[in-house]
């Protein structure tokens, strides 16, 4: 492998890291414009596992923007990030998958949510598995699915 082919495939695990990363901050923060942003136009995401919705990546958007108003306070941990880069003939490809674990803790809003406890109550975990492209605009997400194999809900 060349150096130029190795700084091609670090620079490129950067980019997905970065979109991975994205994805986290996005749903955290809310920012549905840009949770739409990270997939192609064809971007699905899957939440079927964790009682959501699966469909086209806007349509889950419009979905977690109802659904997390329940969840005033929330935290994405994206960890164990195992990126698997298409290879065409000992270079990068344009596709890439993404296997990662994720903890998520959040507080469930209630009655008794006054804002001043912003402790979670509510955690869920799994794993999440990402599916990209390269695009024009940079690696895109294609697919996200959840797999969620663990909650806790707390008084």
């Amino acid at each position: 492998m060349t150096q130029r082919v190795d700084l091609a495939t670090v620079m490129d695990r950067l980019a997905i890291d970065e979109v991975v990363t994205g994805y986290a901050v996005a749903v955290d923060d809310g920012d549905w414009a840009a949770y739409r942003a990270l997939f192609t136009g064809a971007g699905r995401a899957d939440y079927s596992s964790a009682g959501g919705i699966e469909g086209p990546a806007g349509q889950v958007a419009d979905w977690l923007a109802e659904t997390m108003r329940l969840f005033p306070v929330r935290q994405h941990l994206i960890v164990n990030r195992l990126i698997r880069l298409e290879d065409v003939c000992g270079s990068p490809g344009d596709r890439a998958e993404v296997r990662a674990d994720f903890l998520n803790p959040m507080r469930l809003a209630g009655d008794e949510f006054d804002g001043t406890v912003t402790a979670p109550n509510f955690v869920a975990a799994g794993r999440y598995a990402f599916a990209l492209a390269r695009t024009h605009d940079g690696w895109r997400l294609t697919r996200v699915t959840v797999h969620e194999k663990w909650r806790h809900v707390s008084a």
